[in-house]
């Protein structure tokens, strides 16, 4: 690479910064005056419908409008939808994605921070606390009870997400309730959100993202057993659509000699 090249470089990275500062600043503006409004919403009906409506705004005012398809698979009744989890704004996205009936399992940490942990709280998330046996069993009986009256769900069984790309083993813990609860598992898939803003990322990068539900998977009974099978068979049908290598069976290095 000679001048030129150097020259391109710096050149990209320059637009980089200035798109990131950008669109750090114009989220900001639009999402601080929505958590405001949430949280001063009179009904649940209300905060959620301002909650999607502002996330696509915001996600229009940095030039990277929503594209969503699927949303035909998602069962008419109550269900859990498992996403893959790739970027810190992936609980905007599908907030945005998803029909109002939809709400989210939390890690109870969230609840603490300023501003967030009362804008999600009125959205009606459940929080739960997975590093406690007790607290994790009595928010998997309120998940039972909010699904037992016609709530639907979504929950990041990967549990977090790392700066290299790949999908993580799956947490066992919504497929559980899945089987107990007798409600299908839909499937998503996210693309783009890691590019956009994921680990590690200090300002936002340009990047198209897509939300697509696929068929939803029913549970074949009850039992531990049932849970691990609806597990794999979701993770499997992710897999094979978000355009990352397997993290938690990756393939074997190549053999030096």
């Amino acid at each position: 690479g000679g001048p030129q090249t150097y020259n391109t470089n710096m050149l990209r990275r320059f637009f980089k910064l200035l798109y990131g500062t950008y669109a750090a600043l114009a989220l900001l503006a639009v999402l601080l005056p929505l958590c405001l409004l949430i949280i001063l919403g009179p009904t649940l009906a209300l905060r959620r419908a301002i909650g999607r409506a502002g996330v696509k705004l915001a996600m229009w005012v940095i030039g990277q409008p929503l594209r969503i398809s699927g949303l035909e698979h998602l069962p008419p009744g109550p269900c859990i939808c498992v996403p893959n989890h790739a970027s810190y704004i992936d609980g905007l996205i599908l907030t945005a994605a998803l029909p109002a009936r939809f709400t989210f399992l939390v890690q109870h940490g969230a609840a603490s921070w300023p501003l967030v942990g009362k804008t999600i709280s009125r959205m009606g998330v459940s929080f739960v606390n997975r590093g406690s046996t007790r607290e994790a069993a009595q928010a998997a009986h309120e998940l039972l009870r909010r699904i037992g009256e016609g709530e639907s769900f979504t929950i990041f069984a990967e549990g977090t997400f790392k700066r290299p790309p790949g999908l993580l083993s799956f947490h066992s813990g919504a497929f559980v309730i899945a089987s107990k609860a007798g409600v299908p598992v839909a499937p998503a898939v996210i693309r783009g959100s890691r590019q956009l803003f994921g680990e590690g990322m200090r300002l936002p990068g340009w990047s198209q993202v897509s939300i697509t539900v696929l068929p939803a998977i029913a549970p074949a009974g009850e039992g531990r057993d049932t849970a691990n099978t609806l597990r794999d068979a979701v993770r499997a049908a992710i897999l094979a659509r978000c355009g990352e290598p397997d993290a938690a069976h990756p393939l074997p290095e190549p053999h030096k000699d």
